[in-house]
Formats: structure tokens, sequence, C-alpha cells
């Protein structure tokens, strides 16, 4: 079963806009280390950095079950394990991450 949009079509803005703000707080890492900053500040804004990346992969998997995999299950067969798979592959990552 093929989707012709994402799981997270609906919240795709908040996304975006998420990911610019992360785009700006990897910019101003760059400058930061390219300004010499104290090391403990970088370190407290890569904290922040992987926090908010976290957020969004979280919110994503959600989408995701919640979209893909509870229509693959509905639906059965090898599909459905596959996404299953899938989503636990995913989750394992994000854990190893």
């Amino acid at each position: 079963m093929a989707h012709t949009k994402p799981g997270y079509i609906a919240e795709k803005p908040a996304h975006l806009n998420r990911l610019k703000r992360i785009e700006g707080q990897v910019r101003g890492l760059q400058r930061m280390v390219d300004e010499d900053t104290y090391c403990i500040d970088i370190l407290t804004q890569i904290s922040a950095v992987t926090k908010a990346l976290e957020t969004v992969a979280l919110s994503l998997l959600d989408e995701h079950l919640r979209h893909c995999v509870s229509d693959a299950v509905r639906v059965g067969g090898e599909e459905a394990d596959d996404k299953i798979t899938e989503a636990s592959a995913a989750i394992a990552r994000l854990v190893r991450s």
C-alpha cells in the first residue's frame, strides 16, 4: 500500500519551521567556533540542537506510527509486518543516537 502523502503532511509547515530554526542554531554553532567561544557554551548549544532534533524525530515517528503503520496493520499481511519491522528499526536508531 503506497501512500500519496506522508503521515506528517498535516504538520509539514511546523516541521519545516522547526528544522529552519535548527539550521539557524547550527549556523550559530559554526559562528561560535569561528569566534573562539568558550567550550562549555558551545557544548550547551550542541545539547539544545540535539534536543530539538530529537523532538522533530519523535514527532515524525509518532505520525508514522499513527498513519503508515496503523494503515498497514489494518490491511494486514506482509506489508504490516514490514512496516512494524521498519518502525522498530527506526526506534532502535533513535535510541542508539
